[in-house]
């Protein structure tokens, strides 16, 4: 028995107004994601991988076609509904890290779950797993602009896990890293995918995500030109 899919997209289009001209960015995507999965989403500048992961998420609202995450049409919903769902069931990595930089490690890990409204000792306890999980034990008292690249994306990995999404998007989550930085946080990331059963979609151009990738989904022009799995 097949398990049910964490995304599910049919005949998705996005068509952008430029002036007078319409930009097909997306022309008719169905693909689906199930539990588990480690996939990269790749492909040249402008082949619409950020709009996609932007549909995906509900960031963004196709032109036409049907978007379900963990079984939920995102168009039945309401902005507020929708605002909710996101997060509760998607964790984002930033290739910017979007740390907010007067909170320290610890409570950028720590917001996510005051806004679900978990109580103070489970968030004490999941906050204190996960930056032991990331190697950041020692450093969350600290507040980003003290911090490492390395080790700002880390707090940035520890807080889109934390709270236990259904799916972890990241778009181009290694571009401001140097190669090594960057392969350290992937086999991290892959340990905890493997460990957890953590869905994980990235939109990147990054050879080292490629290499651990399960499965390469490659976009040109707006559309599937090749889905491989390994």
């Amino acid at each position: 028995m097949n398990p049910e899919p964490i995304i599910q997209t049919e005949a998705v289009t996005k068509t952008y107004r430029d002036d007078s001209v319409a930009v097909q960015a997306i022309r008719g995507i169905s693909m689906s994601l199930v539990p588990g999965e480690f996939t990269a989403i790749v492909g040249p500048s402008g082949s619409g991988k950020t709009t996609f992961l932007n549909i995906i998420s509900g960031l963004d609202k196709p032109t036409s076609g049907t978007v379900r995450l963990a079984g939920r049409k995102l168009s039945d919903m309401t902005g507020t509904e929708l605002s909710d769902f996101r997060r509760d069931h998607i964790g984002f990595i930033f290739q910017a890290y979007n740390l907010i930089p007067v909170l320290t490690a610890a409570e950028n890990i720590e917001y996510i779950m005051l806004l679900q409204g978990i109580g103070k000792s489970e968030r004490r306890s999941r906050v204190d797993a996960i930056l032991k999980e990331v190697g950041l034990e020692e450093l969350g008292d600290r507040l980003p602009a003290k911090l490492s690249g390395g080790q700002q994306q880390r707090v940035a990995i520890a807080r889109a896990m934390v709270s236990r999404p259904s799916l972890i998007l990241a778009d181009e989550p290694t571009a401001n890293l140097d190669s090594l930085t960057g392969s350290d946080l992937l086999d991290m990331m892959r340990g905890l995918n493997r460990k957890t059963g953590m869905t994980f979609l990235f939109s990147t151009h990054d050879r080292l995500i490629m290499e651990r990738a399960d499965r390469i989904i490659t976009l040109k022009d707006g559309v599937i030109v090749h889905d491989t799995t390994r």
